[in-house]
């Protein structure tokens, strides 16, 4: 993979978690990532293997999923202009839990983990950008998790309506209902009823 000139939106999206840091010290970080293409239902991980990088998503949808009795369900929806990854494998080497697929085809600005550690030993301002990207993810999976447990179908479907609206328009609907944790027959009611 050769290295590419990173895009503007990349260097926006560190921007947003660097809390003050110069455009300057995140461009050097931008650099080091390098540039792939992933076509629709290609793998960026498969359960049980081992996740390769940590990404930026700069157009095109990756599923995370956990197949559960042979059922496919989704578990995360990363977006354009979004970082992912398998994270535990990804950090620790260790096998993967779920998989993580394109469902729409993907431009990718990726980085392997030795050029990640460098980056997070070396440069503050990404580090800094990670620390407060994690916890912004650890607040969001916290709520998710909640909303699971106290919230009908169709208020959890309202509340993605008004907080990601971008899902509603961009991911076919069996993605969103297994993510949502309700069956496609029930969804396609909801969608019909919640304007």
């Amino acid at each position: 993979m050769a290295k590419d000139d990173n895009p503007e939106t990349f260097l926006n999206a560190l921007l947003q978690f660097g809390e003050g840091a110069s455009a300057e010290m995140l461009q050097e970080a931008t650099t080091v990532f390098n540039k792939i293409q992933l076509k629709k239902n290609e793998f960026l991980v498969k359960e049980g293997g081992t996740c390769p990088y940590f990404c930026f998503i700069e157009s095109g949808i990756l599923q995370h999923a956990v197949l559960v009795s042979d059922n496919e369900i989704t578990t995360y929806l990363a977006l354009r202009h979004s970082f992912t990854s398998s994270l535990n494998s990804f950090l620790f080497q260790k096998p993967s839990r779920k998989s993580i697929k394109a469902i729409s085809d993907c431009t990718l600005y990726v980085a392997d983990l030795k050029t990640f550690k460098n980056l997070i030993e070396n440069n503050p301002a990404f580090h800094q950008c990670y620390y407060n990207l994690i916890e912004r993810q650890i607040c969001l999976i916290d709520d998710y998790r909640i909303d699971l447990l106290t919230m009908t179908p169709e208020e959890r479907y309202t509340k993605l309506l008004q907080t990601e609206p971008k899902l509603l328009q961009e991911v076919p609907l069996r993605y969103l209902s297994s993510f949502l944790g309700i069956s496609d027959r029930h969804m396609s009611r909801i969608r019909r009823n919640v304007k």
